[in-house]
C-alpha cells in the first residue's frame, strides 16, 4: 500500500465499522491491516455482489469502494444502495482519475474520491473527516465533564490525570462518548469495537466497561458509565463522581 509505514494508524477520530471493497487481495489486506491498526473494525469482500450483501446486512459508518469491481461494479453498487436510502458513508478508490470520473461518482452519492495510487496517510485523514462528519463534529476533543477524551490523540484525561486504556477500551469509551448523554446497546458497541473475523465472548463488553471504570475512578472520576438495564450503557453528562 503506497505510502504506509510504522506508526502511520497511531491517530483516528472515531472507532468505526468499515468495509473494504476491493478485488486486489494484495491491496485488500493492506488496507484492512492498516485501518485494524488505526483502531478500526473492519471486513472485506472481493467484488460488488458481497458488498451489496454486507452493506444491507451489518450497520457500517464507512465504505471503502474500489470502482472496478467483479459481479456488479462499484458505481452499480453504489447507485443500487443509494436508491434504498442506505446512508453510510462511501469513499470511492479507483484508478479512474479522470475529472468526469470522479464527478460521476462523487453525482452517484460518494461523499469522497481518492485516485489510485495514493499515500495511506492521506486515505487515513479522509477516513477520520469522514467520520467526525458522521458524528456532526469537527474537532478531535470530547469534554463531558466527568473527563476528556481525545479521538485524534487517543487519549483520556480526568482534570490532568492521564488513564491509560488498551486499544479495545478506548475504542469502546469513544464509541460511548460519541453519544453522551444516551443509551448505546451493547450489539452496537459490539458491531463498532468487532469486525466479522473476531471471536466475541457473551460477557466482553461487560468485561470492557468494568475494566474502564476501574481505570477511570482510580483517576478521581468515579460514575463516568452508567448501566441502563435491558439497553445498554450510557455516558452521562456532568461531573461523574458521586455525590
Amino acid at each position: 500500500m503506497p505510502g504506509a509505514g510504522p506508526g502511520v494508524g497511531t491517530k483516528y477520530h472515531c472507532t468505526m465499522r468499515i468495509l473494504v471493497v476491493e478485488d486486489s487481495e494484495v491491496l485488500r489486506e493492506s488496507l484492512v491491516d492498516g485501518l485494524t491498526q488505526a483502531g478500526h473494525a473492519v471486513d472485506a469482500v472481493a467484488d460488488g455482489r458481497q458488498a451489496m450483501i454486507h452493506a444491507q446486512t451489518t450497520d457500517y459508518d464507512l465504505v471503502v469502494l474500489d470502482l472496478m469491481i467483479p459481479e456488479i461494479d462499484g458505481l452499480t453498487v453504489l447507485r443500487q444502495l443509494r436508491a434504498k436510502r442506505w446512508d453510510a458513508h462511501v469513499l470511492i478508490l479507483s484508478a479512474r482519475d479522470r475529472i468526469e470520473q470522479r464527478v460521476e461518482g462523487l453525482r452517484a452519492g460518494a461523499d469522497d474520491y481518492l485516485v489510485k495510487p495514493f499515500a495511506f496517510a492521506e486515505l487515513l485523514a479522509r477516513v477520520e473527516t469522514l467520520g467526525r462528519r458522521a458524528h456532526g463534529r469537527k474537532t478531535s476533543e470530547l469534554d463531558v465533564g466527568a473527563f476528556t477524551l481525545d479521538l485524534a490523540a487517543r487519549t483520556v484525561t480526568v482534570g490532568e490525570v492521564r488513564v491509560d486504556l488498551t486499544p479495545r477500551e478506548f475504542a469502546v469509551l469513544s464509541c460511548l462518548t460519541l453519544q453522551a448523554g444516551r443509551p448505546v446497546r451493547r450489539a452496537k458497541i459490539e458491531e463498532t469495537v468487532y469486525d466479522e473475523a473476531s471471536a466475541v465472548w457473551s460477557n466482553a463488553i461487560d468485561s470492557l466497561v468494568s475494566s474502564i471504570r476501574r481505570k477511570l475512578a482510580a483517576a478521581g472520576c468515579t460514575r463516568a458509565i452508567v448501566t441502563r438495564r435491558g439497553v445498554g450503557y450510557e455516558v452521562p453528562i456532568g461531573r461523574g463522581t458521586e455525590t
